[in-house]
């Protein structure tokens, strides 16, 4: 950037405190004027300053910031400087006070002042009243640098922003005490919904004590912890103007700020570093009061219906309720008949037990009979005379069935002989026939089957008769 120092001002000071020199020192020597007195160097500095003071007074200056000094007193002391000189400045602790943005070394800034001497060392510098950054686009540069760091430190990530709570019950609000913000947002707030409650944290909005004080409010609100919303405010005005929400202290503590935060500083057209942090931004600040709270004449029509509702709820419930009250009033009974029914019952168990136990008697004893029973016939000499008898028993129908097998065998094999002799050759030949067998004892079918001389036998009824062939 091209440094620009209002040379001209300083310049005509300079010729006019020459002149002057020369004209007093013209006179003197014209008039032959004795000589003042010999002046110390504490009243030459004094006389040097008046002279200064009364003739160089209200210069607008520009330059570079260098050898910035903030000691306890809240003074600050630095040199500005351009490329071929530069001048000590002091601006006191008051005229500080109305400045909007912190001065840092390297900055170009514009200030007006009056030239004078510090006396006890004869130093010459500029008395600042008044500070301003060097132009807008100074500025502007150290937005876009701020911008850009921390976006890429994740000051501005979306999944860091937390949520705006639905229906806030308290709303903190940091801004100017008497500036029209405030009246914007309480106006709105009275006319929408006014029983919200507002606690407001004033603070300065421009100036070099804007940081701390909106730093503080919010660390405020966090130590009370009773809002459950925040909104950081403040009207229009020229990016100097609005300079202390784009510092980084105010960044950062918006950024760790555990309420949920709402940005709401200038115009609709105006940003800042706030809004990039703030969880959200609001265009202006009526337009964040009307985010934050519901339509008051629309939620009482809605409670209005949510209440008739409920009342035709309840009153069906109840309808519900009394009619099972009936029905329950119907079943109930007095304790007396509970008592009654109780003891009947009793009674019915006592019989049923009486009648348990005698039929069990009778069970047991038919149970002991059978026992015995079983005992006696369980006995040695008893089961030996069962096994005897079993066994003559045994004995005597082995031999029936051994008289009845044979029987049966018996006439068996008697139609088996009738059959066989009925079969027999010799039943044959007692009907008048005979079988002719040669030598070998083999039936002669045939004449051919014997030859002459060979013998033959021929059996009949009652013999065998031998024969001879011819």
């Amino acid at each position: 950037m091209r440094r620009r120092l209002y040379s001209s001002n300083l310049q005509s000071a300079n010729l006019i405190f020459a002149q002057q020199s020369q004209l007093l020192y013209n006179l003197q020597m014209k008039n032959n004027f004795t000589p003042k007195p010999v002046l110390s160097v504490s009243q030459l500095n004094r006389e040097s300053r008046f002279l200064l003071e009364n003739n160089l007074s209200s210069l607008w200056v520009e330059g570079e910031i260098s050898n910035l000094a903030r000691p306890a007193s809240g003074h600050i002391y630095f040199t500005l400087k351009d490329e071929q000189a530069q001048i000590r400045c002091a601006m006191f602790r008051n005229r500080l006070k109305d400045v909007n943005f912190r001065p840092q070394n390297g900055m170009e800034i514009q200030l007006r002042g009056s030239v004078s001497i510090y006396e006890a060392r004869g130093d010459y510098q500029l008395i600042v009243d008044r500070m301003k950054p060097g132009g807008e686009g100074v500025l502007q540069r150290s937005f876009e640098a701020l911008k850009k760091r921390l976006d890429a430190e994740g000051l501005f990530d979306e999944e860091q922003k937390q949520l705006l709570p639905t229906l806030p019950t308290r709303v903190g609000v940091i801004s100017s005490a008497s500036g029209a913000a405030i009246h914007d947002i309480l106006t709105v707030l009275k006319r929408r919904f006014p029983a919200l409650l507002i606690t407001i944290y004033p603070t300065s909005v421009q100036g070099i004590a804007a940081e701390g004080e909106i730093i503080a409010a919010i660390e405020q609100a966090q130590q009370y912890g009773n809002c459950d919303l925040l909104i950081i405010s403040r009207g229009g005005g020229s990016l100097e103007d609005l300079w202390s929400f784009n510092e980084e202290g105010v960044a950062r503590a918006i950024y760790n700020c555990t309420i949920p935060t709402i940005s709401a500083v200038g115009h609709e057209t105006d940003f800042t570093i706030a809004d990039f942090v703030a969880d959200q931004r609001a265009p202006t600040p009526s337009a964040a009061a009307e985010m934050i709270s519901p339509d008051g004449v629309a939620l009482q029509q809605q409670l209005t219906q949510f209440s008739r509702e409920i009342t035709r709820e309840i009153s069906s419930l109840l309808e519900r309720r009394e009619s099972q009250l009936k029905n329950l009033k119907v079943r109930l009974r007095h304790p007396r008949e509970r008592i009654q029914q109780f003891a009947q019952h009793l009674d019915d168990i006592e019989q049923r037990l009486l009648h348990s136990g005698k039929y069990l008697f009778i069970e047991h004893n038919s149970r002991v009979e059978n026992l015995l029973l079983r005992l006696h016939n369980s006995r040695p000499d008893h089961q030996i005379e069962l096994l005897r008898q079993q066994l003559q028993n045994s004995g005597e129908q082995l031999n029936n069935s051994l008289r009845h097998k044979i029987g049966e065998q018996q006439e068996h094999l008697a139609g088996l002989a009738h059959a066989l002799e009925n079969l027999s050759p010799l039943s044959t030949l007692a009907r008048g026939y005979s079988v002719t067998l040669d030598q070998d004892g083999v039936i002669v079918a045939s004449v051919n089957s014997v030859e002459s001389g060979a013998k033959i036998s021929t059996r009949v009824r009652d013999g065998v008769i031998e024969s001879k062939v011819f």
